[in-house]
């Protein structure tokens, strides 16, 4: 069945960096586009990028535009989301989803805080 699996969060001091992956299974890879979202307690969840099936194409919300780079590796099943300069308004829980596929991974947190 389909599976996304998040890792990379972690605490992290404000102008620091992070790299999410995001590890997918159970389908063909290679030919769906992939999104990352977040979600703050009390929020919706809000999508902060996504990436074409052959990685050509990106997108990304206003508000990490510059900040944010979603990449892909359809080799390895994997997406990558690098985080640089990274502020308090970063923090929340990370999830990645398959483009048609309604659930989401589980999650990774991330913590900015000094």
């Amino acid at each position: 069945q389909v599976q996304l699996v998040e890792s990379g969060g972690g605490g992290v001091q404000p102008g620091g960096s992070l790299r999410l992956s995001c590890a997918a299974s159970g389908f063909t890879f290679r030919t769906y586009a992939i999104y990352w979202y977040r979600q703050v307690p009390g929020k919706e969840r809000e999508l902060v990028a996504r990436i074409s099936s052959d990685g050509v194409a990106t997108m990304y919300a206003d508000s990490v535009e510059g900040g944010f780079t979603i990449s892909r590796d359809n080799a390895k099943n994997l997406v990558y989301l690098q985080m640089d300069s990274l502020q308090s308004e970063t923090t929340a829980m990370y999830y990645c989803k398959r483009a048609g596929f309604s659930r989401f991974g589980q999650g990774t947190q991330i913590t900015v805080s000094s």
